[in-house]
């Protein structure tokens, strides 16, 4: 309006200076208004890219997340729920790691989302539980499947961004990084673009969650007894050899092999420290035993349990499961053992499900426990599966109860329609959903060929049938053979249900 009324008035402006004609006017205006203009671009550019830190780890935003991989080149983003146990127990561990890597001046960023308050970015990265982390080069997303601890973390995103082995010239170095991991490979080249120095430099950027430590200095590889060439492994495992000397040619496939058989101890106690490692090895057979630490037959129980192991590394990594400590609640509860049942053997093989082989005696001792395990290696043992009795009211309710031994009977019924509800009854998805198909249950308890059903899948496990969330929606189509399965996405509606049942 001011500049407005300016030019009606004349063409003569004291601040601009005199100009010759309103169209020089108009040029000089434009001119600094557009300065103008991208002076607040600039600005705003500027403040719609400032992004907090915590400990040392960004806090992203919808707003700042692009700013944020614009102007990193390496960013490891964990999209986490505040509420979350596992978040909150990642924190710590996810500080240290950002605040290692600030302290060695590496580019690499750590950042965090909270994806219940920026759904925007979570539904664009197909965040389905938490924490997620995601790990973005250049703005590319890649998955992370490195460990939750500090150093596993720091090791996996130098392998991803680097040299991915360390080199070391002295004991100290390499003391130091098994202190921390517990496990380290020591590999002695001095001429790395050899075969076998290409091999070892493969492998340690293929494997993640082990340190590889090289070196060329003849020192250390007397330190460690081995010769240019040779690898041996570096443990602080208790009860276990400290050193382990790869024998043979160095391959790819032997230091896969050598590692596998190396990097945990001969039994490993299961923890969220030593998950990662146990579930994403390669070894995908597992034996367990669960015992109470401060029972008065843990310890022999333990103690056979580690002669047996030697027997079978390589082959089955062998687990103990401490049934004292509170925080093994939920594998107890899959596994459908209770700490008064005393010590119990089990074996799992993880496929697209969890397969799992249960004992046909009681006494824990050698001969029975390695019989167990060659038994399963040599293909004669049979699936367990878990079941509970079936209730005397079962279907007494319009949703009938199904336990793995009244499963087959009601849902491969040949003249019904079955909708089922995998459920379990700790899962906050599956209580908002109760209503829901309780209702659903109501408007079907008289129909002749429609049955709604659910069972409790912590307790009872069906052959066939995988559950890998809850709540899990199936339904079985009647006919005379057996059925197949057509899984149903979960809803908060009853309509939508009626409409697929019809």
């Amino acid at each position: 309006i001011s500049l407005g009324e300016e030019l009606v008035s004349s063409g003569i402006n004291a601040e601009y200076g005199e100009f010759q004609t309103y169209q020089h006017y108009f040029i000089q205006i434009n001119l600094r208004m557009k300065l103008f203009l991208l002076a607040c671009v600039t600005v705003l550019g500027v403040l719609s890219a400032e992004i907090t830190e915590e400990e040392n780890v960004m806090v992203l935003t919808e707003e700042n997340f692009d700013e944020a991989l614009a102007a990193n080149k390496h960013v490891l983003v964990e999209f986490y729920a505040p509420w979350c146990g596992h978040c909150k127990a990642l924190a710590p561990e996810y500080a240290k790691a950002a605040t290692a890597l600030k302290d060695e001046g590496s580019e690499i960023r750590l950042a965090k989302v909270d994806a219940t308050e920026h759904k925007g970015l979570g539904s664009k990265f197909g965040v389905r539980g938490y924490p997620t982390l995601k790990f973005f080069v250049d703005g590319n997303e890649k998955e992370y499947n490195g460990g939750r601890k500090s150093p596993d973390i720091v090791s996996w995103l130098k392998k991803k961004t680097g040299d991915p082995c360390m080199v070391v010239t002295d004991k100290a170095a390499v003391d130091t990084e098994v202190e921390s991991s517990h496990f380290a490979v020591l590999g002695a080249f001095t001429d790395r673009s050899s075969t076998a120095g290409a091999a070892y430099t493969q492998v340690a950027s293929d494997t993640d969650g082990v340190v590889f430590l090289v070196t060329n200095s003849a020192d250390l590889m007397a330190e460690f007894g081995i010769a240019d060439g040779g690898v041996v492994a570096v443990r602080d495992f208790a009860d276990e050899e400290h050193r382990v000397l790869l024998d043979g040619e160095v391959t790819s496939e032997a230091l896969n092999n050598f590692i596998a058989s190396n990097r945990l101890p001969s039994v490993v106690e299961f923890s969220d420290e030593t998950a990662p490692t146990i579930f994403g090895g390669e070894i995908k057979s597992h034996f367990l035993v669960f015992s109470d630490s401060s029972s008065e037959t843990n310890k022999a129980v333990m103690a056979t349990f580690r002669k047996v192991s030697k027997s079978v590394a390589g082959k089955l990594i062998c687990v103990f499961v401490d049934t004292g400590k509170a925080d093994n609640g939920r594998i107890l509860e899959f596994f459908g053992i209770k700490k008064e049942m005393g010590d119990v053997p089990r074996i799992i093989h993880l496929s697209e499900g969890v397969d799992k082989y249960a004992p046909d005696f009681t006494e824990m001792n050698e001969e029975n426990l390695s019989a167990f395990a060659q038994n399963y290696l040599d293909g004669k043992l049979k699936k367990h599966l878990n079941s509970e009795e079936i209730p005397e009211d079962w279907d007494a309710l319009p949703v009938k109860v199904l336990v793995g031994k009244n499963f087959e009977q009601v849902v491969y019924d040949p003249t019904k329609d079955v909708l089922v509800e995998f459920y379990a009854p700790w899962c906050g998805h599956c209580k908002q959903l109760v209503p829901i198909y309780d209702e659903l249950g109501e408007k079907y308890k008289d129909h002749p060929s429609i049955v709604i059903a659910k069972m409790d899948s912590t307790a009872n496990e069906v052959d066939d049938v995988n559950v890998r969330g809850f709540p899990t929606l199936k339904f079985f189509p009647k006919g005379d053979e057996k059925k197949l399965v057509r899984m149903l996405q979960c809803t908060r509606e009853e309509k939508s249900y009626i409409e697929l049942l019809q």
